[in-house]
């Protein structure tokens, strides 16, 4: 499913390009810490002066590209004696907006641009060819839904029976099995990979996690529409929201069993510490349409979707009191992997 639905690309109102100041703030509350690990931990052979830099889960920009420059501004402080030519690849999905993305590229750029499309659950690059592997916002996404345990009434696993969460949590393993295998492969020896992903705190309920919050409102919306007689029930239940915020254990686990890496920083960090004042929840609501109106409207239809947004835009009030209600604070997971 994640092959086939991307982010909102274009520039309209609801694209990816105009709502995504939120993951930007997120991934800037880890900038500082990026930079160091890379800095620290990146010990690939200089036998080249060229330098490749992924970032997997690119969307249409602006963030790849503040992401990517900070990158390059790291490595150069790692070989600052050096000439150095980068070249960066941009991968999302075969369906993302590549056209936008590009035709936004940075003018003053100091590297070669290329598209890849592909998932990257899988094999993108040849062997031993990158240096400098990036993922921000993106790995939570699984590369299907959870089959199984029935969910009714729900599109996510917030709030669910444990069998659902396990029927999530199960799939996530799998696939994050994957997107390792794969990157050990393409990633050369000493080389770096970077992750940044909603994480959920060591004993948090999923119920707790912001983030799954605003997924249970989704499946109030939808659950209001039914009762309406806008929607079938029975396409509600039948639905499962492909993403899955990890616990730091499920997370090294996978990676300690792939065997490939050594894990030099994982830690909880704060998404909100580079947000002034409280968060602007209908604001947030239009991030999340960016990213999941397409795989909404594949399943239920567009007018069904436009209604689910407007009831959840409704709740904008009661959202708001969670989010500065005090929950843990600690529910963005940042890794960073060497390539033994």
């Amino acid at each position: 499913m994640g092959e086939t639905f991307p982010m909102k690309g274009g520039d309209s109102e609801y694209s990816y390009t105009k709502n995504s100041m939120y993951q930007k703030k997120a991934s800037d509350a880890v900038k500082e810490m990026i930079d160091e690990a890379v800095v620290e931990s990146l010990d690939a052979e200089p036998t080249s002066t060229k330098v490749s830099i992924a970032d997997l889960g690119c969307s249409v920009g602006p963030n790849t590209f503040f992401t990517v420059q900070n990158l390059i501004e790291a490595v150069q402080k790692k070989r600052p004696s050096e000439t150095l030519e980068f070249q960066v690849f941009f991968n999302d999905h075969s369906g993302n907006d590549f056209n936008t993305l590009f035709s936004s590229l940075p003018q003053e750029r100091q590297y070669h641009a290329a598209a890849v499309p592909g998932s990257f659950h899988g094999r993108l690059f040849p062997s031993s060819s990158i240096t400098v592997a990036h993922s921000s916002y993106a790995l939570q996404w699984l590369s299907k839904q959870p089959q199984g345990a029935p969910n009714e009434g729900r599109v996510h696993y917030c709030g669910a029976p444990e069998d659902v969460v396990k029927s999530y949590s199960d799939q996530y393993e799998k696939d994050l099995s994957c997107f390792m295998r794969a990157r050990a492969e393409e990633i050369v020896k000493g080389g770096v990979l970077v992750l940044v992903v909603p994480g959920t705190p060591d004993g948090v309920s999923h119920s707790d996690h912001p983030a799954d919050v605003i997924f249970c409102y989704f499946g109030y919306g939808l659950m209001e529409l039914a009762n309406e007689g806008v929607v079938d029930k029975d396409k509600i239940d039948k639905f499962n929201l492909p993403i899955y915020a990890p616990t730091m254990g499920e997370m090294k686990r996978v990676i300690e069993n792939n065997g490939c890496f050594s894990i030099e920083k994982m830690e909880l960090t704060d998404p909100r510490s580079k947000i002034d004042g409280p968060i602007d929840v209908a604001k947030l609501v239009m991030h999340m349409r960016a990213g999941l109106e397409g795989i909404f409207s594949a399943h239920f239809g567009d007018s069904v979707v436009e209604k689910m947004f407007a009831k959840i835009s409704d709740k904008a009030q009661e959202m708001s009191q969670f989010f500065e209600s005090g929950y843990s604070k600690s529910t963005q997971l940042l890794v960073v992997l060497k390539r033994k």
